[in-house]
């Protein structure tokens, strides 16, 4: 086991982020990471379309509350490069059993999130064949279900819009109370 304790202490924050409440400690073989307590994660962070192939939870949520620290905390005070964050990410999954085709979507997934933030994007292009082989294996069986997944997202959001138009009560008016 790659973590001191098999024991993940968050607090939920609001709908999306949660705050780890005790350190989280990595020991690895070659490497010693210490997520202090405070750190806000979204855990696995998934865009909406494919939850359905990784969820936002699973084998992988310590090595994503790592990866969150090491591509905010780590990049800024420069424990590690972008790349390094994201190899230490798929390591570290490995080390806790996530399967090799997951945990290399999951790894293709962050770097190129990286390609959306300045910071991340120093030292991409090493990573771009890589990234491009795997995305290209994954398209005939992520594509389809993510775009019918995307469509009927956009369908439901409409629906939830009109009926919310609909269901709108009007304001009240205050004169009418006072009388």
């Amino acid at each position: 086991m790659p973590f001191v304790s098999d024991t993940l202490v968050v607090e939920r924050v609001d709908e999306r982020w949660w705050r780890t409440r005790e350190p989280l400690v990595y020991l690895g073989r070659r490497d010693r990471f210490v997520v202090p307590a405070g750190l806000l994660t979204d855990f696995a962070t998934v865009p909406r379309v494919v939850i359905w192939l990784i969820p936002q939870f699973g084998r992988y949520t310590m090595a994503a509350v790592l990866h969150d620290w090491l591509v905010t905390e780590g990049l800024r005070s420069g424990v590690v490069t972008s790349r390094q964050a994201d190899g230490i990410f798929r390591r570290v999954m490995r080390e806790q059993g996530v399967p090799v085709v997951r945990r290399w979507l999951m790894w293709a997934g962050v770097r190129l999130g990286a390609l959306t933030q300045p910071r991340r994007r120093v030292g991409w292009v090493a990573s771009a064949p890589g990234v491009i082989v795997i995305s290209v294996l994954a398209a005939p069986v992520v594509l389809p279900p993510g775009v019918l997944i995307a469509v009927m997202l956009t369908v439901y959001g409409l629906v939830e819009h009109l009926v919310s138009l609909m269901t709108r009560r009007p304001p009240t008016d205050v004169r009418s109370l006072r009388t």
